[in-house]
C-alpha cells in the first residue's frame, strides 16, 4: 500500500467515521502523496520549491497523477502549495480505491435523520489486515530506539503532524518518540530535506486552514 492508503486506514475508525477533522485529514493526505513521491525518488525540494527528478511512472495511478500535475506546472511551487492542492482532491480518490480493493465498504445514512452522511467501514467488520500491519510497524518503531525504516518513518511523521497519535497508539505516550523519529536520520540524505520540508508544510497548512475557519466563524 502507498502512504496515503495506510494513512487513510489509520485515520478512519472501523465503523467508517474519520478520527479527526477534515482539515487535519485532508492535509495529511496531501502531505502523504507528496511524501510518497519523495520516497519514490520522483521529486525533491530544491531552493524551497518542489522539482521533479524522475517522471517515469511508479505504477500507482494516484501517485503518478500527482507527479504529472507537478511536471505540468510551469511555475516553481513550494511544498505547501502541493500539500494544499492535493488536500482538495485526494480523499475521495483514495477512499474509492480502498472500496474497489475490497478493504472498505460504503454506507450512507443521516445524522439526526436529516443530514446525509457517507461512512467507510471496514469490509469485514474488523480492522483491515493492511491497517494492522501499518499500526504494528509504527508501534515497533515507537517502542524501539534504533533506526526506523523510511516508509514507517514517513507514516510516523504524518501521524505526528496531524495529531493522530492518540487514535493510533491509544494509551501509549508516543509524542516524544514520534518527534524523535520525525527529526531523525531515518531517510536517505538525498530525500531527508524534502521530507522535512513536506512535514513542515503539512503543519503550516493545517494551522493556516484552522485559523481561517475560526476567523470566519461568527461570534
Amino acid at each position: 500500500m502507498n502512504l496515503v492508503e495506510e494513512f487513510t486506514l489509520l485515520a478512519y475508525d472501523d465503523d467508517g467515521t474519520p478520527l479527526t477533522d477534515g482539515t487535519h485529514l485532508d492535509h495529511g493526505l496531501g502531505g502523504g502523496l507528496l511524501l510518497e513521491l519523495a520516497l519514490a525518488g520522483r521529486v525533491d525540494v530544491v531552493g524551497k520549491t518542489v522539482v521533479a527528478l524522475d517522471i517515469s511512472p511508479t505504477g500507482d495511478p494516484l501517485v503518478d497523477a500527482a507527479l504529472m500535475q507537478i511536471v505540468a506546472d510551469d511555475k516553481p511551487r513550494k511544498p505547501g502549495h502541493w500539500v494544499s492542492k492535493f488536500a482538495k482532491t485526494t480523499r475521495p480518490q483514495v477512499l474509492d480505491k480502498l472500496v474497489a480493493d475490497g478493504i472498505l465498504t460504503v454506507e450512507k445514512d443521516k445524522v439526526l435523520w436529516v443530514f446525509p452522511r457517507t461512512k467507510y467501514p471496514a469490509a469485514h467488520g474488523v480492522e483491515p489486515p493492511q491497517e494492522t500491519a501499518a499500526r504494528d510497524r509504527m508501534r515497533r518503531a515507537v517502542l524501539g530506539t534504533g533506526a526506523v525504516e523510511p516508509r514507517t518513518g514517513a507514516l510516523c511523521a504524518l501521524v505526528a503532524a496531524t495529531g493522530l497519535d492518540k487514535s493510533v497508539f491509544g494509551d501509549l505516550d508516543a509524542k516524544d518518540r514520534l518527534r524523535e523519529i520525525s527529526e531523525g536520520a531515518w531517510a536517505a540524505a538525498a530525500v531527508k530535506k524534502a521530507i522535512d520540508e513536506i512535514q513542515a508544510a503539512v503543519m503550516v497548512a493545517i494551522v493556516a486552514s484552522t485559523t481561517a475557519a475560526t476567523a470566519g466563524t461568527p461570534s
